[in-house]
């Protein structure tokens, strides 16, 4: 095997983002103090607190406080250490050997080791766990504990994003005891352990989770500001959906930091005084896009998907909900990412006069009392099912502008329908949904075309009804090692998910922080693109 610690493909190629944080924070550099607690205010409350089987990205930012991963994701998309402190990969790219830090332990005392890791993984794999976050082991073969510091992964085939994979929130340690206590850990509290700087303490629905200091850490990532316990005594993180609301708690000094600044709040904290703002990058996300089931009628049909596309003016709806703060997407791929494909920027969309005839040559031709179009005395109409948990960043009033416009300039009905994410499982488990919007992760570009759009993305359960040529282009991006090649397949992945208007993306989204002058270390996860867990926050002495 050769010695690896060098980035990968995709981290390589991911090396051109803006990964760095533009912040209004304080340039002192004070030295950290020990101490203190932190009330972050966020806009969703997590629907699920176990990282393997959580597919909501807001989720993350809270368990990334207390779940480690083996592999650590930098800056520039090097990859560094963690709870593995070294690992080998064979020339053939199909054997991962990972050599595991000593003197770990899990909340619950646990000790983690080969076995531990192994456990996870297995799990993680076992279709009867239903864990979301089994997509990311699809090319691993077999685990083995090689010895109790040494983890072997046997791949049957080469997966150019297993790093980025391993380094994921979604594949992070969970203590083996809380796996197999059964399927209560998606509710957190005590019993869900993990490895992280925080022990999760309490969590009560709709209001708040707590967490506490780990006084036994020691093994912080390898891109970590320092070692040893967080800085922090205490964590809580306040479930603040409405904007007005966190807006409003920040100023009024009930919580130290939010995320989720709706734009006209913005002018409250940027360069004033008292307050910092943050933006993050955009290139580890996905664009908020809506993905369109095109297995079911009227979707099956390529001129309405096109008209659907086409029919609204996507920028003008962005800029008058964003007011200038995000810019639209072309692709689902973020804009910042090496990966996206700029060569379709410009080559679709706001055409309603080329809509309109592409409705008409479908048979589109008929008005009902509302006018909207009919054909066969059944109405031109497709629903978006938004799961309620997922819904920030007004999202939905993105959608329900859009909808107003398709209205208005084609006469198609795009019904907004908010969801439970159990409503939402069932449709994908019987690929019955319509049209999901969301943004998604992990960083690597391929992985997130499959996840989304691929054969075992959310069409999975009708993928013999897919486009084969789309899913062959996904799974030889995935399967690439040269650089150039990856980026040709993911190119062309892309432009036919937009020719065929499987997809329409939305715009570019990224996070935004605004906290107080006193908080210290705030930073952004670059394989997440999200805040940093509060490992390295402190707060300054007034």
């Amino acid at each position: 095997m050769s010695k690896s610690r060098s980035p990968s493909l995709a981290s390589r190629a991911l090396a051109a983002l803006a990964l760095g944080a533009i912040s209004a924070a304080p340039a002192v550099a004070d030295t950290p103090v020990r101490g203190g607690s932190i009330v972050f205010g966020v806009t969703t409350d997590p629907a699920c607190f176990n990282p393997h089987r959580s597919v909501q990205q807001n989720s993350y930012i809270i368990i990334r406080n207390y779940i480690d991963s083996l592999v650590a994701k930098g800056e520039g998309g090097k990859f560094l250490p963690w709870l593995a402190t070294a690992w080998s990969i064979s020339p053939d790219g199909k054997t991962y050997l990972f050599r595991l830090r000593d003197g770990v332990r899990f909340h619950d005392g646990g000790v983690l080791d080969a076995q531990a890791v192994k456990f996870n993984f297995d799990f993680i794999r076992d279709a009867r766990n239903t864990n979301a976050a089994g997509e990311l082991l699809k090319a691993v073969e077999s685990v083995e504990a090689v010895s109790p510091a040494e983890v072997k992964l046997t791949l049957n085939r080469p997966d150019s994003a297993l790093l980025e994979s391993i380094a994921s929130v979604r594949l992070g340690i969970v203590s083996p005891k809380s796996l197999q206590a059964g399927d209560g850990l998606c509710s957190g509290g005590p019993a869900l352990a993990g490895t992280g700087p925080f022990v999760f303490e309490n969590y009560t629905r709709g209001q708040s989770a707590s967490f506490v200091r780990n006084t036994a850490y020691q093994w912080g990532p390898g891109y970590a500001a320092h070692q040893g316990p967080a800085h922090l005594d205490r964590l809580t993180v306040r479930f603040l959906p409405e904007y007005a609301v966190r807006a409003g708690a920040l100023t009024s000094g009930q919580v130290d930091v939010i995320e989720g600044v709706q734009p006209t709040d913005i002018g409250l904290f940027k360069d004033q005084p008292g307050f910092q703002f943050l933006v993050g990058p955009s290139g580890a996300q996905t664009s908020f896009t809506l993905n369109i089931n095109y297995t079911i009628p009227p979707a099956t049909d390529l001129r309405v998907r096109r008209a659907l596309r086409d029919g609204a003016d996507i920028d003008a709806i962005v800029r008058s909900v964003y007011l200038g703060t995000y810019p639209r997407a072309w692709s689902n791929i973020g804009r910042d990412n090496f990966f996206s494909n700029k060569a379709l920027e410009r080559s679709w969309g706001n055409d309603a006069a080329g809509a309109n005839r592409l409705l008409d040559e479908a048979g589109w031709t008929g008005r009902d009392a509302q006018g909207f179009r009919t054909k066969d005395g059944e109405r031109l109409s497709i629903e978006v099912g938004y799961p309620q948990p997922f819904v920030r960043d007004n999202r939905e009033v993105l959608i329900q502008a859009l909808q107003a416009q398709l209205r208005r300039n084609i006469g198609l009905d795009l019904k907004l329908r908010f969801i439970s994410a159990g409503e939402w499982a069932q449709q994908t488990q019987k690929g019955t949904w319509t049209i999901y919007p969301n943004t998604y992760l992990p960083a690597d570009a391929a992985q997130e075309l499959q996840g989304n759009i691929g054969e075992s993305g959310f069409i999975r359960a009708v993928a013999d009804k897919g486009d084969k040529e789309l899913f062959r282009l996904i799974n030889e991006a995935l399967a690439s090692t040269d650089l150039d090649a990856k980026k040709t397949l993911v190119d062309a992945a892309q432009k036919r998910a937009i020719d065929q208007a499987f997809i329409v993306p939305l715009f570019s989204a990224n996070y935004q922080l605004a906290a107080k002058e006193s908080v210290r270390g705030l930073s952004f996860e670059t394989q997440l693109d999200s805040p940093s867990n509060f490992y390295d926050v402190w707060l300054a002495k007034k």
